[in-house]
This record gives structure tokens, C-alpha cells and sequence, in this order.
């Protein structure tokens, strides 16, 4: 059973403007499902993950575009930069609207190198995680990013049903891969342990060498255990034991393989006491929640990761309703070192609006009290709002709503 995708429309808006199309995301969340949905009869699709025919694009990446002319689908497009600089010069010969190549890629790293020198200008980059929660409960798909404002909010509600406490923490403990939401795998279990051996097998290896896998898991756990956290690498690097700089170098490898997300701290030429360290995201709760061995949705809802797991979710949400059309946020966080701190800080045309997380269905004016430091670092802060498990949009004071965490 297919479920529609909110990218969609973003991908055949910019397969129509650009050569060449790039969607990138972790494996396994439907970027190759999505674009075949989207592709007509004419175009081809192959697939780098084969052996012969990943040899064949490395050893002869001429040869191999000769074989596979657009309009063509490249699946798994990492496994063959060589043919970056052909596919440039297919282009150019044959013209935009004649060159048509649709690439996947599931690592980010060497590859967007690769692109920003040999495909600038001639290439669109969108990226795909998995079910954002409109996708998994098929909700209208067409609506605009997130941004926490009445008006915004009001058509998200329209098609949004409450969400349940236990509904909520269902989702966040099996995660958002397409085979779980869909229940095409129903071992939950099994489905991220198989991941994650082929995470391993595949980006990891391709990307650094590893030599304890049994370090870098436990590097991984180490990380899903601070999910929603700052990030302090001597203390990560010493619960993996492991060395500082190998784990700013595997750090780096989560972030690539789109396992994390590094949120930045906003900051200006007058914030000199503001916290400098970034903020790390896990990118799919399901398996933040497999590495840290919570057996069901249950414990983890009643356990001591229940509210930063939360705060996961709502940021990843956040980032799935910016992507899926298309659009790059400018998200960050705040924090000083008097304590005062907001969650989220979400920058667009020159507005900001910040954005609490909590885990309550009780809201409460005090809630906010954070957002006044804005009024000397962002005079042009606008109307911002609390995520939480209440029932309806409420405010809390003449700039802050109350918004249900279904409405993300």
C-alpha cells in the first residue's frame, strides 16, 4: 500500500526547473519508492547497491551513462562519484530540458562535494526522512511549514485529530521508517537490529575505518542516550571510551549518514553569556529508542527519557514539515548562562519564533516567561508558542499560544 509523501510536490516542481535531482535521506525511509512513483514509463531505474553494476560506473563511468541514458533514476549515487563530472557534461551538451538524471544518495558527506563542484547550478537537492506524522495518519499534505502563528495553526487543525498520550509515545518508540508506520514489518525488534547491521556494513565502512564495531555501537548508544542534550564530547568520548578526537570523527559520521542533527545555539555580537555548544537530535525516535533498550512504548513514556525523547520528536516534526516542502529552516536554540532557555528558535524572513517543548496537557503562563530575553537579542521576535498535550489551541499571553503536539 502506498502512502502519499508531502516531498512529492516539491520533487516534480524541481525535477521541472533542474537537470538534475538529488534526494537524499538515510536508507530505507522511500526516497527510491517516492521517485518511481513520481517517474514516467520513459525513465530508467538502476540501482548502484548491485555489485556488476557498481563496478561497471566505477571502473567506467562513460560506459556506464552510455548504457543507461535519461531520463534514468540512480539509485545509491554515493557509490559512484565518478560519474558526477559526466553527468555534467551530459548535461550541458545535450541542454536542461533534454538531460534529465533523478539521483538517491542515503550518505552526504564526499558526495555533496562532489555535487557543489561538478553540478552547481544544475542540480536540486531535497531531503527525506521518514513519516512525518501528517504522512503516517494521511492528513492533507498541503499545507506550509510549521510555523507556531494563529493563522498557520488554524488550517493545520482542520485535519489534525487529537492525539492520546498513549497514541504519541506509540509513535515515538516504533519510529518513523516507512516498513514499521505501515506495519509492513511487525517485528519492531528485529527490523531496527537488521538496520542496523546493514548501517554498519554499508555507510559506516564506506566512510572511516572502524575497527572496534563494538566501540562505535556503543558510541552510538552513548549518543541516543543524550538525545535532546548538549553536547559535551569529553564526556560522550569517555562513556564510549574512546578517544576525543574519534569521536568528533564518528560524530561527523552520524551527522552524514542522517542518524543526528547538531542543533546550533543562537547567538550575536552582544551575547557574550550565551551557551555555545550545539544541541544533539537523533533523527528518527524509533531506533533512539531501540539503542536505549526501552521494550516498550509504556516504559518509555513513563521513563526518564520520556521528555527529552519528546523534544526529539517535536524537533525532528519541525524539520519534516520544513523539508518535505522543499525548504531549508533555520532552526536554533537559546540558553544563557543565568539558565534562561527556549527550546527552539525558528528564524524566517527576518522574524523569529520561539517555540517551548513540554510534556504536559496543563498549559501554563509561566511557560513563556523565557521569551522576553528575545526583546533585547531580537527585537523582531514575533508571536511564539508551547508544543504540548493539550486538547486545543490556547494562549498563554498576547504573544504565545498553546499548541497541540498534533498540529506540528
Amino acid at each position: 500500500m502506498f502512502y502519499a509523501r508531502a516531498l512529492g510536490d516539491a520533487c516534480s516542481a524541481a525535477s521541472g526547473q533542474f537537470p538534475v535531482l538529488l534526494l537524499t535521506g538515510p536508507r530505507q525511509v522511500g526516497k527510491t519508492t517516492l521517485l518511481q512513483r513520481l517517474a514516467r514509463k520513459d525513465r530508467r531505474y538502476v540501482t548502484l547497491d548491485d555489485p556488476a553494476v557498481r563496478a561497471l560506473a566505477q571502473s567506467d563511468p562513460a560506459l556506464f551513462l552510455e548504457r543507461y541514458e535519461p531520463p534514468v533514476l540512480i539509485d545509491e549515487i554515493q557509490y559512484a562519484p565518478q560519474l558526477l563530472p559526466l553527468i555534467k557534461m551530459v548535461v550541458d551538451r545535450r541542454g536542461r530540458k533534454k538531460a534529465s538524471y533523478w539521483l538517491t544518495g542515503s550518505q552526504q558527506f564526499h558526495l555533496m562535494k562532489g555535487i557543489s563542484e561538478t553540478l552547481a547550478g544544475r542540480v536540486a537537492i531535497l531531503n527525506l526522512l521518514g513519516f512525518s506524522n501528517r504522512e503516517r495518519r494521511r492528513q492533507e499534505l498541503d499545507v506550509p511549514p510549521f510555523v507556531p502563528t494563529g493563522p498557520l495553526l488554524k488550517q493545520r487543525e482542520k485535519s489534525a485529530p487529537a492525539m492520546t498520550l498513549k497514541r504519541l509515545y506509540s509513535d515515538i518508540w516504533l519510529g518513523g521508517y516507512p516498513a514499521l508506520a505501515t506495519r509492513a514489518v511487525r517485528d519492531r525488534d528485529l527490523f531496527y537490529n537488521s538496520y542496523l547491521q546493514t548501517y554498519l556494513q554499508r555507510d559506516v565502512r564506506d566512510l572511516t575505518q572502524v575497527g572496534n564495531e563494538g566501540a562505535f555501537i556503543r558510541f552510538l548508544k552513548a549518543c541516543a542516550g543524550r538525545t535532546g542534550q548538549l553536547l559535551n564530547l569529553s564526556d560522550l568520548a569517555r562513556d564510549a571510551d574512546i578517544a576525543v578526537n574519534t569521536a568528533k570523527n564518528w560524530l561527523s559520521i552520524l551527522q552524514a549518514s542522517f542518524q543526528i542533527a547538531l542543533l546550533q545555539p543562537y547567538h550575536t555580537n552582544l551575547s557574550k553569556r550565551l551557551v555555545k555548544m550545539p544541541k544533539l537530535y537523533f533523527l528518527d525516535t524509533g531506533m533512539c529508542a531501540f539503542l536505549t533498550e526501552w521494550s516498550t512504548a509504556e516504559t518509555l513514556e513513563a521513563g526518564a527519557m520520556s521528555g527529552a525523547i519528546l523534544e526529539t520528536y517535536v524537533f525532528t516534526e519541525v524539520l519534516k514539515s520544513w523539508w518535505n516542502r522543499g525548504k531549508q529552516p533555520h532552526l536554533y536554540y537559546y540558553r544563557d548562562k543565568d539558565g534562561k532557555e527556549i527550546d527552539l528558535l525558528l528564524v524566517q524572513d527576518g522574524a523569529m519564533y520561539p517555540i517551548e517543548i513540554k510534556k504536559s496537557a496543563s498549559p501554563r503562563p509561566e511557560w513563556v516567561r523565557h521569551f522576553g530575553v528575545l526583546d533585547r537579542l531580537h527585537p523582531a521576535w514575533r508571536q511564539g508558542g508551547v508544543i504540548c498535550l493539550c486538547r486545543e489551541l490556547l494562549p498563554l499571553d498576547q504573544k504565545a499560544l498553546a499548541i497541540p503536539v498534533e498540529l506540528i
